[in-house]
């Protein structure tokens, strides 16, 4: 199998936000973000990317079936939580791109499409121009939680071939209804940066 890359803008993003709404329920619901989410949340959620000027989606196809993808935009056009971080420390979120949700099926792991999805969203933020950095965040969980798997190996040595590196201090946090919880609980998100050449 193999799946096509492409990155998708205007009408094209706006066309895929179903599946992307769909591919983020079904892949974060297993570990490390155990979310348990509803399509209209997605909806509201996946309305401000499509507002965002300068935003993309990086989409994997497998024929007409979208089997990952990858979101992106100014950090200045997202949520006020990712951009707080770097408010408080007099940053400059215009010059900072941000790296949104990389999903992907299980089935299709392992064959390099993460790598794709760095380098068409790093492309795209060159492309638009007077982005200095790279941002991303992820889930922070204890190393004791119940549900974590015994073989789960996280993602920190790929994303560090990719050049990024820990932002200590960086962390926004977000509220969202664990699997196994009876109702959202706040959760905090490390930020990754990196400098774009």
């Amino acid at each position: 199998m193999t799946a096509g890359v492409r990155a998708l803008t205007g009408s094209a993003l706006a066309a895929a936000l179903p599946a992307v709404a769909r591919l983020r329920i079904a892949v974060f619901r297993d570990w490390p973000y155990l979310y348990d989410g509803s399509l209209a949340y997605e909806e509201r959620y996946l309305a401000k990317l499509a507002a965002a000027e300068g935003a993309v989606i990086v989409a994997a196809s497998d024929g007409g079936d979208i089997v990952g993808c990858a979101t992106a935009a100014p950090l200045a056009a997202v949520e006020e939580e990712l951009a707080a971080p770097f408010l408080a420390r007099g940053l400059d979120i215009r010059r900072i791109f941000y790296c949104g949700e990389s999903v992907l099926l299980p089935a299709w792991r392992g064959r390099g499409l993460g790598h794709a999805f760095f380098d068409h969203r790093e492309m795209h933020a060159q492309a638009l121009g007077g982005f200095t950095h790279s941002a991303f965040c992820a889930v922070v969980r204890p190393e004791d939680h119940p549900l974590r798997p015994k073989d789960y190996t996280p993602l920190d040595a790929f994303w560090e071939t990719r050049g990024y590196a820990r932002a200590e201090g960086f962390v926004a946090r977000f509220a969202w209804k664990d699997v196994d919880e009876p109702t959202e609980t706040e959760k905090p998100m490390q930020f990754w940066m990196r400098a774009l050449q």
